[in-house]
């Protein structure tokens, strides 16, 4: 599995000591120093079923200084991964990626699913 964190994110260091701790094995990226290219996120969103907002981090000062919430809306899928992958600080941390699975964000019990798997 591939774990995308940002080291000084309190939520992707729980998630990483819940990922040890848990006796996963995982490889780890730094979103900052080695952002996801396009075709990684496009890949990803495919994979989690989710729609592309979810992999936004709406949270981050990077998406407020842009003023993503009201621009989002109107731009189409192909302009937001353009966009998620010009700054990792655009994308959704931590994010858990899988032979078969992506997902943004930690839940626990979400996460504890795909570990079974």
């Amino acid at each position: 599995m591939l774990f995308i964190e940002y080291p000084k994110c309190s939520t992707c260091r729980k998630a990483k000591k819940w990922l040890e701790e848990n006796g996963a094995e995982f490889e780890d990226r730094h979103i900052a120093e080695n952002r996801p290219s396009r075709e990684e996120l496009e890949q990803w969103v495919a994979l989690s079923g989710l729609p592309i907002r979810k992999f936004f981090n709406t949270s981050g000062l990077k998406y407020r200084e842009l003023g993503l919430k009201d621009r989002l809306p109107s731009m189409t899928e192909e302009e937001q991964l353009t966009l998620l992958a010009s700054d990792g600080m655009l994308v959704k941390r931590p994010l858990l990626i899988g032979e078969n699975f992506a997902v943004p964000g930690f839940q626990e019990q979400v996460w504890r699913e795909y570990l079974k798997r």
